[in-house]
């Protein structure tokens, strides 16, 4: 117990010599460090002094470089500007050198003016006394004088002018003539076609006689779904081993073609199993005729054209006009189009592309009311074509007040394709009914006294009585059943018009 109680001083006196000793070295150490900082801080100041000093350097060379450089920019432009002010000067002197010599020229101009004012004055009165002593000579007037003058120099020129008008036009008809014969002649040897092959009725061959009865189904169910299926007159005759499509739509008629042909294939013939067939085949038809349209564009060198008029023009495929496919002469118009625009030095692309399409108003006339022509200027119009385009399909039949190039090129392209040898066909009776009609039009007139319609529809022969015709009325006459013609008849081509008069006198010798 005694230890302990001496133990405590000496503990505390070791503890306050510690602390003592701590605080000494303490005090010792931050000591160091605020020495050693301020070493760092004398060191950090000196390099700040090293610095600026080298930034003061640089700096002072840099304004003596850029002092230098001011210096020099200031030399050279002093020197441009003398030599500007040098080059005005003497700009300045050559401009007063030809002030004054302009002002020279202008004084001599004015005295040689007034040397002419004088000489006109002495002229003109030069002239009066001349014209004063002429009217004395002649006793006439000035005024008198010139209207005779006048009158005379006018009649000449007006008969060497209307002599020349007459000249002009004979040539220029002569030269019409020959170029237009020469065009078409050049594109008609060019061309070469088919002949005219039509058919109103579709002939189906069936394997055996028996097929016609399954085709009729009982009570005739099969044959009544598939007319009304297809819009068709399906006929079952006497005609062995064959029926009949009879139909004026050709479209409808190849799909009833094609839908027959299939069923028979298939033997299964019953109203479901018809309509499932006719749904097929106008889905093959319509490819058809997107294809054939867009064919008839790539033979025709006609691109760009909207997707539902090829559509309309592959419908033509199936269109006949006088045994005439109608696609196929869509096709030769705009070859032959193209040709007469080329010999022309018209748009060659615009020719065919109306040439192509002036019969697609054929394809929506069923639907539309009015003249195919119309009807496809409306519809190209309507689908984005050129004007040029649409007139010219408007024009080809002359059924429009003007006629534009195109137009003519589309007409004439036209006609060729229309009237060239095996181009159409017509029936026996279509064929004298037109004869008769082109007869009765020009028996419809006074004084004819027969008519014979000759060369197939393609010449008129008119005999009129002498008695009351006579040789200048067959002129006007000619040109009157022409103009008939033109009006009220409905040809390819052109058709001669001949009138003859005839005179006899028969007596006898006795």
């Amino acid at each position: 117990m005694v230890d302990v109680i001496y133990l405590i001083p000496i503990i505390i006196v070791m503890l306050l010599i510690g602390v003592a000793v701590g605080f000494l070295i303490r005090h010792f150490i931050m000591a160091r460090r605020l020495q050693k900082a301020e070493q760092d801080a004398a060191n950090i100041l000196d390099e700040a002094v090293t610095k600026q000093k080298e930034i003061l350097i640089e700096a002072k060379e840099e304004s003596l470089k850029m002092k230098a450089d001011v210096e020099s920019e200031i030399r050279s432009r002093r020197s441009e500007l003398h030599r500007q002010e040098r080059r005005i000067s003497q700009k300045e002197e050559n401009l007063d050198r030809k002030i004054e010599a302009h002002e020279r020229r202008e004084h001599s101009l004015t005295a040689k003016e007034n040397e002419v004012t004088k000489s006109l004055a002495q002229l003109e009165e030069f002239k009066k006394k001349q014209v004063h002593q002429l009217e004395l000579i002649s006793g006439m007037s000035t005024t008198e004088a010139k209207e005779v003058l006048l009158t005379t120099v006018e009649e000449e020129c007006r008969q060497d002018l209307a002599q020349r008008i007459r000249e002009v036009e004979t040539e220029l008809k002569e030269e019409a003539d020959q170029k237009a014969r020469e065009i078409i002649s050049f594109a008609i040897q060019r061309c070469a076609s088919d002949v005219a092959s039509e058919a109103t009725v579709s002939v189906v061959s069936l394997p055996s006689d028996d097929m016609k009865g399954r085709l009729i189904g009982r009570e005739g169910r099969n044959i009544r779904a598939l007319e009304n299926a297809t819009g068709v007159d399906l006929i079952v005759d006497d005609t062995p081993e064959a029926v009949t499509i009879s139909c004026f739509d050709p479209i409808r008629r190849e799909i009833a073609r094609l839908a027959l042909e299939r069923l028979i294939l298939d033997g299964r013939i019953h109203p479901a199993r018809i309509e499932e067939v006719v749904a097929k085949a106008k889905d093959e038809v319509a490819a058809i005729i997107q294809t054939e349209g867009e064919q008839a564009a790539f033979k025709s060198g006609v691109v760009g054209l909207h997707p539902e008029i090829i559509k309309m023009l592959g419908r033509l495929k199936y269109r006949f006009s006088y045994g005439q496919n109608v696609l196929t002469h869509s096709i030769e118009v705009a070859h032959l189009a193209g040709m007469i625009a080329s010999e022309l030095g018209a748009d060659i692309n615009i020719a065919k592309t109306a040439g192509l399409l002036h019969d697609i108003g054929k394809a929506a006339d069923q639907e539309t009311e009015g003249p195919h022509a119309a009807i496809g200027a409306d519809v190209t119009k309507r689908l984005g074509k050129s004007i040029e385009v649409s007139k010219a399909i408007a024009e080809h039949h002359g059924e429009t007040d003007t006629m534009s190039v195109y137009g003519f090129i589309v007409a004439a392209a036209d006609a060729i394709s229309s009237s060239r040898p095996g181009a159409r066909r017509e029936s026996l009776e279509q064929h004298l009914k037109r004869l008769e009609a082109l007869e009765n039009v020009a028996l419809s007139f006074p004084g004819v006294e027969k008519s014979f319609a000759i060369q197939a529809g393609r010449e008129v022969r008119i005999m009129v009585k002498p008695q009351d015709i006579d040789d200048l009325s067959i002129v006007k006459l000619s040109r009157d059943i022409a103009k008939k013609i033109e009006e009220s008849l409905e040809y390819p081509g052109q058709i001669k018009v001949t009138v003859i008069r005839e005179t006899r006198s028969v007596d006898y010798a006795k």
